[in-house]
C-alpha cells in the first residue's frame, strides 16, 4: 500500500482535489467502508429504476409476445444472475472500482479491458438523455402543467438541470447518495406494491374495468409465444429492464467488506426485480388486459409509458384515488431521479478507475479531498451527458428515441465481456471443485453465451432491418440500414479508433503486476496483465 500524498499548501490549486496512492483497490483515494449490504442493495436496485422501466417497457413487450408478458420478464431474470454470480465471483478477488474494465483487462489484455470500459460509460451517457427527457416531461405533468411537459424546448430545460442536481450530489459524496437512493427505492417500491395489490383486487371485482382478465397458468408458459423470433425480441426487451444492478458492485471500493458485499448486493437485487417486475406485469396485465384500445397495454398510444395511463384507472381520479394516481407519477419520477445519480455513480467510477491505470488521462483520476469522490470523473460525466442529450434534441427527436434502443447492444457487449471474462480469468481452477466450475465457470459462461446470441440477433437482424425504429441510413456496402443499429454499433467502434488513439499518445497501460489478483485464502491464480 503506497503512502498518502501530503495535503498542498492552503490556497493551492490542489487543494480541493488530488491523484490517488495507487490503482490497486483501496488505493485510490475513494472513502472505505461508506456503505453496508443494506446500502447497496438500494443502489443496485435504484439503478435499474424499476417504476420507469416498467412504463417504458411493459407496453412493448405486450405488443411482441402478448400475453406472455409475465413469463418473459421472468426469463430475462436468467442472463442477469448468471452475470451477477460473475460479478460476485470476480468481485471477490479483485474488488475494483473498474469492474468490467479491470477484469477484461487481467483477463484478455488492456485494449479488451479498455472496450469493456467504453461499453460502461457509452451506454450510460446514452440512456442519460431518455432519464432526463422522462425526469423533465413528469416534473410538469406532477405540477399540473401538461403543456410544458409536451414542450421540446422546457423538458430539454429541465432534463439538463435535473441532470446537473444529481451530478452535484453524486459530487459531494456516496453517503449522501445512498441515503437518498434509500429513501427515493423507499417511496418507488411501496408504491408499486400498493397498485399491484389494487390492480389485482379490481380485476377481481364485480365492478372490473372492460378487458380485464383473471390471471391464468397459460401466461406462464413460454411455449405458447407464437414464433421463436418474438421469443427472442421479448426477452431482448426485458433485459432492458433489469439492467443497472452492477452499480452496486462499481462502488465495492466504498463499500463495508468489499470482497463479499457488493457481489451479494448485485445477487439479491436481481433476484428482488424478479419478483416485483413478476408481480407488476401480471397485476397489471390482469386489471387492463392486453387490448389494443383504452388503458390496454397493447393501446400503441400508451407503449411508451403504460404506468401513468393505468394510474387514474386503477386509483380513480377523485379525492384519495386522485392523490395516488399523482403519486404514482411522483414515483416513476423518483425512479428516474435514482436512476439518473446511480448512472452517473458507475460511469465515474469506472472512468476513474481507468484513469487510475493509465488507460485515459490522469486527471480523471483525480479525488475530492473532503468528500473523496472522483472529481473530474463525475464532472465530466454529468457535462458529456447533457452534450449528448442536447445534440440529439437538436438533431431530431427520432435519433434521440434510436439511440435510446441502442442502450441495449452496450449493456449486452459488457456484461457478456463479464461473463466470459470470468471463465477465463478462473480457467486455471474451475476443475478444483464443484463449485468453481458452476459458479466461477458455467454461470457465467452460459450468461456471456446468452447475452452474445442477443446482442447478434439484435444487432444484425432485429435492429439492423430500415423498419425498426424511426431512422434508418444507407451505408456503403450494407445498403439501408435500421438507425438503431448504426447507432449502437458505430458507439462501440467510435471506442475502438479512442482506444487506438490513446493507445499512440500513451503508450500500454494497466501496468500494476503488484496488485493482488487472489485475495487471502482465494483460488484464483495469479494473471500477469501486462501485454
Amino acid at each position: 500500500m503506497s503512502t498518502p500524498p501530503t495535503a498542498p499548501p492552503s490556497g493551492s490549486s490542489a487543494a480541493s482535489s488530488s491523484a490517488p496512492s495507487g490503482s490497486g483497490s483501496g488505493e485510490k483515494g475513494l472513502k472505505g467502508n461508506a456503505l453496508g449490504l443494506f446500502s447497496s442493495i438500494a443502489i443496485g436496485l435504484a439503478s435499474t429504476a424499476p417504476a420507469y422501466s416498467l412504463a417504458a417497457t411493459l407496453g412493448f413487450i405486450v405488443a411482441v409476445v402478448g400475453l406472455q408478458a409475465p413469463i418473459i420478464t421472468i426469463l430475462a431474470f436468467i442472463p442477469m444472475l448468471l452475470i451477477a454470480y460473475a460479478y460476485k465471483e470476480l468481485n471477490q478477488v479483485d474488488p475494483d472500482c473498474g469492474t468490467t474494465f479491470t477484469w477484461a483487462a487481467r483477463a484478455f489484455g488492456p485494449r479488451t479491458g479498455w472496450m469493456g470500459g467504453w461499453g460502461i460509460i457509452i451506454a450510460d451517457v446514452i440512456v442519460m438523455a431518455n432519464l432526463a427527457q422522462i425526469a423533465g416531461s413528469y416534473g410538469f405533468q406532477l405540477i399540473g402543467f401538461p403543456g410544458l411537459a409536451s414542450s421540446t424546448t422546457w423538458t430539454t430545460v429541465a432534463g439538463v438541470v435535473w441532470i446537473a442536481v444529481m451530478t452535484a450530489i453524486c459530487y459531494v459524496g456516496i453517503e449522501i447518495s445512498a441515503a437518498l437512493q434509500r429513501w427515493l427505492l423507499g417511496v418507488e417500491v411501496l408504491m408499486l406494491a400498493i397498485f399491484s395489490v389494487t390492480a389485482l383486487v379490481k380485476a377481481y371485482s364485480s365492478n372490473a374495468p372492460a378487458g380485464s382478465l383473471h390471471v391464468a397458468w397459460s401466461w406462464f408458459n413460454p411455449f405458447n409465444v407464437p414464433t421463436a423470433s418474438a421469443l427472442t425480441s421479448g426477452i431482448l426487451l426485458a433485459v432492458f429492464i433489469y439492467w443497472g444492478w452492477d452499480t452496486a458492485v462499481s462502488v465495492n471500493e466504498e463499500t463495508a467488506d468489499k470482497e463479499r458485499t457488493p457481489g451479494r448486493a448485485a445477487v439479491i437485487s436481481t433476484v428482488l426485480l424478479l419478483v416485483i417486475y413478476a408481480l407488476v406485469s401480471t397485476s397489471a396485465q390482469s386489471f387492463a388486459g392486453v387490448g389494443t384500445k383504452g388503458v390496454g397495454l397493447g393501446n400503441p398510444d400508451n407503449a411508451g409509458d403504460v404506468l401513468s395511463g393505468l394510474g387514474n384507472a386503477v386509483f380513480g381520479d377523485k379525492g384519495l384515488g386522485w392523490f395516488m394516481a399523482k403519486l404514482l407519477i411522483f414515483m416513476v419520477l423518483t425512479s428516474s431521479a435514482a436512476s439518473t445519480q446511480t448512472t452517473i455513480l458507475p460511469t465515474a467510477r469506472t472512468s476513474f478507475s481507468m484513469a487510475a491505470h493509465k488507460a485515459i488521462p490522469s486527471q480523471f483520476a483525480r479525488v475530492h479531498r473532503r468528500f473523496q469522490t472522483p472529481t473530474w470523473s463525475t464532472l465530466g460525466m454529468g457535462l458529456a451527458s447533457i452534450a449528448f442529450y442536447v445534440l440529439l434534441v437538436l438533431i431530431s427527436g427520432n435519433v434521440l428515441s434510436d439511440s435510446i434502443s441502442s442502450v441495449g447492444l452496450g449493456i449486452a457487449f459488457y456484461y457478456g465481456l463479464t461473463g466470459f471474462a470470468c471463465v477465463w480469468y478462473f480457467r486455471k481452477v474451475l476443475t478444483r471443485s464443484v463449485g468453481n466450475f458452476v459458479f466461477k465457470g458455467l454461470l457465467p459462461g452460459l450468461g456471456g453465451l446468452l447475452l452474445l446470441y442477443f446482442f447478434c440477433y439484435a444487432a444484425f437482424d432485429v435492429y439492423a432491418d430500415p423498419n425498426y425504429g424511426e431512422t434508418s441510413i444507407n451505408l456503403p456496402l450494407f445498403g439501408e440500414t435500421g438507425g438503431v443499429t448504426v447507432i449502437g454499433i458505430g458507439s462501440l467502434l467510435l471506442g475502438v479508433v479512442l482506444m487506438l488513439i490513446q493507445w499512440a499518445v500513451q503508450g500500454s497501460w494497466f501496468r500494476d503486476p503488484d496488485v493482488p489478483v487472489g485475495a487471502a485464502g482465494s483460488d484464483a491464480p495469479p494473471i500477469n496483465v501486462v501485454t
